[in-house]
């Protein structure tokens, strides 16, 4: 009996001494509470393909400046136009580039021109596009060929590495959408002589110019005739991966920026080759077999999926040609380019 006394007064105790355990220390009280991180800002979102067709960009009005060249049949002379510095942004960049414009009164066609990389210690306006501008003008086209942020008279880019390299969609697609504005800036140098045909509008693009004209083409949709020279048409980042051997460090720092850059956004939803299917204009391409900058291999592939995709492609390749078309591919790159436009431009007038 006494034994059976003893054990219960033991449970018992236990019982009682738990129970004022938990009333002294409770058990959420010696919890770890969590620490919420903050997510890591993207200011780089607005620049993926789906969010910069979903952009309104807006109508800034070109004004032509001063006379920098002419031949007997045309003048050049630099032009301006507003951009934002980030697409759907308020604040407004100056943007500079290089016209050519037929001497004799007329309503002509306008060619939009994107030139390829040129390094900035030797530029100045019209580098890259100005031997074809000169000879479009004499054929009875205005052309515009923007310098890009940084470049020419321009305001500075931003200093985001890659923002720099996706605010050139930004210039593109601004101007494309501030051509209604063209015929005010002429009328004001011209007095109405000078006209552009606005139902007639096609776009140039050569090595880097041809990357920025396809992004460009993709992101608005629009129909305009398209002649690509060269284009550097491969998927971001490898179409600048691939050019890292002519910088001083092989890529080096490059490559590191790709690596953060790739911890916070998908590459892919920034590479105009994840968009192609959505171009719709008519398009010619113009490649040098023997180009080293851009393969003659990558344009046959672009010209394939382009055509995949249900698109008008004419495509020409030069056998003795390299990435500027020369020695022996220039003339008839020219010739086919001048060509295409007033074929294209005669079907729509139809």
């Amino acid at each position: 009996m006494n034994k059976v006394l003893l054990t219960l007064v033991i449970i018992l105790s236990a019982i009682g001494f738990a129970t004022l355990l938990n009333f002294v220390i409770p058990i959420k009280s010696i919890e770890t509470p969590l620490i919420s991180e903050q997510p890591r800002p993207k200011p780089l979102l607005v620049y993926t393909f789906q969010n910069l067709k979903k952009t309104k960009f807006p109508e800034s009005q070109i004004t032509f400046g001063d006379v920098v060249d002419e031949t007997p049949n045309s003048v050049s002379r630099m032009f301006y136009y507003n951009i934002p510095t980030r697409p759907g942004g308020s604040k407004m960049e100056k943007v500079s580039g290089l016209a050519n414009i037929p001497k004799n009164p007329g309503n002509y066609p306008i060619i939009v021109m994107f030139r390829g990389y040129v390094p900035l210690d030797i530029y100045k306006p019209g580098i890259g596009t100005q031997p074809s501008a000169k000879v479009l003008a004499q054929n009875g086209f205005i052309t515009l060929a923007p310098d890009f942020l940084g470049y020419g008279e321009s305001a500075s880019p931003s200093s985001l590495l890659f923002e720099d390299r996706f605010q050139t969609y930004t210039t593109a697609l601004t101007l494309l959408s501030s051509l209604p504005t063209v015929n005010k800036g002429l009328t004001k140098v011209y007095s109405d002589k000078i006209t552009a045909n606005l139902d007639k509008i096609g776009i140039w693009g050569h090595s880097n110019g041809g990357h920025i004209t396809l992004a460009t083409l993709a992101i608005s949709g629009v129909t305009y005739p398209t002649v690509l020279w060269a284009p550097v048409s491969k998927s971001f980042p490898y179409s600048i991966l691939y050019y890292t051997d002519e910088t001083d460090d092989q890529g080096k720092s490059l490559r590191l920026a790709l690596a953060n850059f790739e911890k916070d956004y998908n590459t892919q939803a920034f590479s105009p080759a994840s968009y192609y299917k959505w171009i719709k204009a008519p398009i010619q391409v113009n490649q040098g077999e023997n180009d080293e900058e851009v393969p003659v291999w990558w344009s046959n592939e672009l010209v394939d999926n382009l055509k995949k995709d249900g698109l008008d492609v004419d495509y020409h390749t030069y056998p003795n040609a390299d990435h500027n078309l020369l020695p022996d591919g220039w003339n008839s790159a020219i010739n086919n380019t001048v060509d295409f436009y007033n074929t294209q431009f005669e079907k729509n007038t139809k």
